[in-house]
């Protein structure tokens, strides 16, 4: 069965992800787009490094060829936010990724955008969800794939210049290229090295890079830029002597950062440091974005510059829905996805890293040095967090416990609030715990952020033992 959740639909290789799944949801969007009366816009697919992307991308073309709509293929392997920007400028209806973003390399999936480049609300992706799960095999219709390029039905085309000079506009380069940075990138065997080296190359910084080659099992490890996968990275920064460290997920749409002592800089300070950096340095005004399980320290930054700051549910569709609704000027989550106004309507971590780049630039100070600048001027904030994998029997109790019955641990501080919009959030005078259930894996994650790293764990032995889960 396809199944959407917050990041799309992703399937194990071979089980859920497979040719006939992939040409039923191409059927199903075909229908969808028909009813909508946007059949004549052209369609976007593009893919990423993973086995069977390139064919499943050639596949959802063929059928989409053969269902009378235009393609626009991508002729290489891209980043997601590349596929966004033309979803975008080519001022299209919808657009496809393939891809499984940082889940293990024997998944894949699908990332559905919608008109302006937005990922697809929740009830646009259940609604196709099911109309696939409900086409029958011998209805779907294909074009083979070269025929399908001879009669003009599908159209082969590389927007990667087009996306890398919209970044490089709307940077200060002038500013890069002054510093002479030393910058170590790792593509985590993903698709972010060309268009992030081309950017910095022209900056003139110093530039090497780590992981890039193809590898469709992403070097043994999943494929997510966090404190577990980033050791190769923190030596090659201390080894180099870098100024930062920028690693991306295996579609590039979200970061992970080493500063220049060679700490993990954790996605929450990624976005404050942004939010910061546009409000006090570049004079930016407007609220700032994020989800229920990301840091309240950007709510502080903003209060201090007479700001709002919005919370949304998980899932970046909801970020990016928010951003343009309040005109926000960032928009992030603790995953390390994050948008700023004026670029895509989703997340990239190839222009985050480039605007943190600008930033060390601008500011000619150091990653660390900006860190402790923001939590002497704001106080400290420090995420814990865990996750467990959960069988659905395991899945009923909980939410029933959490959710239904409102059951809650006795904490060694008191209680201000509670929030059920997304999963189980306690707040507390000085910081917040929530505990829910994954929307791209059968996971159950809780998240803590207290004043101290140790409030935070300790916070989570609690919530953990409350709930029966081992620690």
């Amino acid at each position: 069965m396809i199944s959407f959740g917050t990041g799309g639909w992703r399937a194990i290789i071979g089980d859920g992800f497979t040719k006939e799944n992939v040409q039923k949801l191409a059927r199903a969007l075909a229908i969808r787009m028909r009813k909508e009366d946007v059949q004549d816009k052209s369609f976007c697919i593009g893919y990423d490094r993973r086995f069977l992307s390139r064919e499943a991308a050639e596949w959802t073309a063929e059928v989409m060829a053969g269902e009378g709509i235009h393609v626009l293929l991508i002729n290489r392997d891209v980043p997601t936010p590349i596929i966004m920007f033309t979803v975008q400028v080519y001022g299209l209806a919808y657009g496809m990724a393939i891809t499984a973003s940082h889940n293990p390399a024997l998944y894949n999936g699908v990332k559905l955008f919608t008109k302006g480049g937005r990922d697809a609300e929740e009830n646009v992706t259940n609604e196709l969800g099911d109309a696939a799960n409900a086409v029958l095999v011998d209805e779907i219709v294909a074009i083979p794939y070269q025929k399908a390029i001879q009669v003009g039905m599908v159209q082969e085309i590389n927007p990667q210049n087009q996306y890398l000079d919209a970044i490089i506009r709307g940077v200060n380069m002038d500013a890069i290229r002054s510093r002479n940075l030393q910058i170590v990138l790792d593509p985590m065997y993903g698709v972010s090295r060309t268009s992030l080296q081309t950017i910095l190359l022209t900056a003139r910084c110093d530039v090497s890079v780590i992981h890039e080659r193809h590898d469709t099992l992403f070097g043994g490890r999943l494929p997510a830029p966090n404190v577990d996968t980033l050791g190769a990275l923190q030596s090659a920064v201390i080894e180099s002597h870098a100024d930062i460290g920028i690693a991306t997920d295996g579609d590039a749409d979200r970061l992970g950062i080493i500063d220049n002592n060679g700490a993990f800089v954790h996605p929450n300070q990624i976005l404050v440091l942004l939010y910061y950096y546009l409000l006090k340095y570049k004079k930016w005004h407007g609220p700032a974005v994020r989800n229920i399980a990301t840091t309240h320290l950007l709510d502080r930054v903003a209060e201090a510059y007479g700001e709002k700051c919005y919370e949304v549910p998980v899932g970046f569709k909801h970020v990016s829905s928010a951003m343009q609704k309040h005109n926000a000027v960032i928009g992030g989550e603790s995953s390390g996805g994050l948008t700023v106004r004026g670029h895509i309507n989703g997340k990239d971590g190839i222009y985050a890293g480039t605007l943190l780049v600008e930033m060390l630039s601008v500011t000619g100070k150091k990653l660390s040095e900006l860190i402790e600048e923001i939590y002497a001027e704001f106080g400290t904030a420090y995420m814990a967090e865990n996750d467990w994998p959960f069988d659905q029997d395991f899945k009923d109790k909980l939410i029933n416990m959490l959710m239904v019955e409102k059951k809650l641990p006795t904490f060694p501080i008191p209680i201000v609030g509670t929030n059920y919009t997304d999963g189980c959030k306690v707040l507390f005078e000085n910081g917040w715990i929530i505990a829910r259930f994954s929307g791209t894996e059968p996971r159950l994650r809780i998240f803590c952020e207290m004043p101290t790293r140790l409030e935070a764990e300790r916070m989570i032995r609690v919530m953990a033992e409350f709930m029966g889960l081992p620690m």
